[in-house]
């Protein structure tokens, strides 16, 4: 059986998720998947015998610099499938009892005798109803960011599919309002890319709504640029995870820079007004 308390942390993506998970994986108790583990799904023994090579301090350096924490996905499909591409937020009522089983039993073997807390990250749906239906006493950390940073990121990325429009991205035909809202805004795609911002906040503030309170925690991507050090030993003690010398001398190692002001050199007045606009109360409610 995993571990009962796997700490999951998800985000919009461009929210910060990545060098936060990075930084995190650092922790010398957790385990976490690399490309190992998305290459060879069912040999997960290549993955726990890198964690288990990554406790001799010697060689962590080397190690990290050529292997790092990933999401995963043809892990999750080998497990799951569908996991990665849903069209809609992953619910507990998704989950199969095979792909439970089959979800459990391959956590399991990821974990070692030092690391034995699994650290898992997923962007996009949030999908913590599916995964606390798997582990009930999961800790979630949900990583937010300005969303004009995470728009502006959008549309600088090859992967982004909203320049195709609605029909052929991975979050399912508008709602009537975000429809009528784009529509009026020329099908702009600084505005579309704003929309699919609150649609993932909109799906992770549902999602939320039906954890416990000790389950989740907030992590404000500016917060961690700011003061990386007070952050994680605030995720520490949420995680139940010990904050000693070692982990915050790896953590020092990264050196962090808040990038949210890029929109404002980036977009044209006009653009910028637009994505405010969009924003505007999303970005209050969220305290930006």
């Amino acid at each position: 059986m995993a571990s009962q308390k796997p700490i999951i942390i998800f985000g919009t993506g461009r929210s910060g998720t990545t060098i936060f998970q990075r930084m995190l994986s650092e922790h010398p108790n957790l385990s976490w998947l690399s490309s190992l583990a998305n290459r060879y799904p069912q040999k997960l023994h290549y993955n726990r015998l890198l964690m288990t090579l990554l406790d001799n301090r010697k060689i962590t350096n080397i190690l990290r610099r050529r292997i790092q924490p990933e999401e995963c996905y043809c892990f999750w499909e080998y497990y799951a499938p569908g996991f990665s591409i849903p069209a809609r937020d992953l619910l507990a009522s998704d989950l199969t009892p095979k792909a439970k089983v089959q979800i459990q039993n391959a956590t399991s073997k990821l974990l070692t005798k030092h690391r034995s807390r699994l650290l898992l990250k997923i962007t996009g749906w949030p999908r913590t109803g599916f995964l606390s239906e798997i582990f009930p006493e999961a800790k979630f950390i949900h990583v937010v960011r300005d969303g004009r940073g995470v728009a502006n990121s959008l549309l600088n990325v090859d992967f982004w599919r909203g320049w195709e429009g609605p029909e052929k991205w991975r979050w399912g035909p508008l709602s009537p309002a975000y429809q009528e809202e784009w529509d009026a805004s020329k099908r702009s795609f600084v505005v579309l890319a704003a929309i699919q911002y609150k649609i993932l906040m909109d799906a992770a503030e549902a999602a939320i709504s039906q954890l416990k309170t000790s389950q989740i925690m907030t992590v404000r991507y500016e917060d961690l640029c700011d003061d990386p050090i007070a952050t994680f030993q605030t995720v520490t003690k949420f995680c139940d995870l010990e904050w000693n010398a070692y982990f915050k001398s790896r953590l020092q190692r990264y050196k962090l820079a808040n990038t949210n002001a890029k929109y404002k050199t980036e977009l044209d007045d006009q653009q910028q007004a637009d994505l405010n606009n969009a924003l505007k109360d999303v970005l209050k409610k969220h305290g930006y």
